[in-house]
């Protein structure tokens, strides 16, 4: 019986350590500097992809080569879990005004408002 229980708990242990990419992605968080002043807005056609990096933080890496961190004004449900989010705009411009929807597996989550976008610069080790 202890056998048992010894190895369910060191499956439970297994299950919860940190992958890689956790492992990166706080790294990104941790090591990011800011390299300017914020912005309002970025160009559609400048985003190469997107990072989300928890509930309230997404990464935009342009074309060119420069990165911006939106922290937005509050937690976004789901948002780090999903990892993928859909945005609307009528302009060709993504704004601190605009909002962000969660693109969930049952369709669409939560929406919430962006932030400023900050430049930021990710220290390479």
């Amino acid at each position: 019986m202890r056998t048992l229980l010894a190895a369910a708990a060191t499956a439970l242990l297994l299950g919860c350590a940190p992958t890689q990419a956790d492992m990166a992605d706080r790294r990104a968080l941790a090591e990011a500097r800011p390299v300017g002043p914020p912005v309002d807005c970025v160009p559609l056609t400048g985003i190469r992809e997107t990072r989300v990096r928890d509930d309230a933080t997404i990464d935009f890496y342009m074309r060119g080569g420069s990165v911006y961190r939106n922290r937005l004004p509050s937690s976004c449900p789901q948002l780090g879990f999903e990892e993928r989010f859909a945005y609307a705009t009528s302009i060709s411009r993504l704004c601190s005004i605009d909002t962000i929807t969660v693109l969930t597996s049952n369709g669409r989550g939560a929406s919430c408002g962006l932030g400023d976008f900050q430049p930021i610069a990710l220290d390479a080790r």
